[in-house]
């Protein structure tokens, strides 16, 4: 019983993983507060 449970978590978890890389994120990358005012000097 434990060695199936602990290769199925194993697995699960990779596929998971996998599945995770598929769906890319909307998310913005952060910009350091230095950069931002940088930034904002520049325009």
């Amino acid at each position: 019983m434990n060695r199936k449970k602990k290769i199925n978590q194993t697995l699960k978890a990779k596929a998971k993983k996998a599945n995770a890389k598929l769906h890319a994120t909307n998310k913005p990358s952060y910009v350091a507060k230095a950069d931002r005012e940088r930034l904002t000097q520049v325009e």
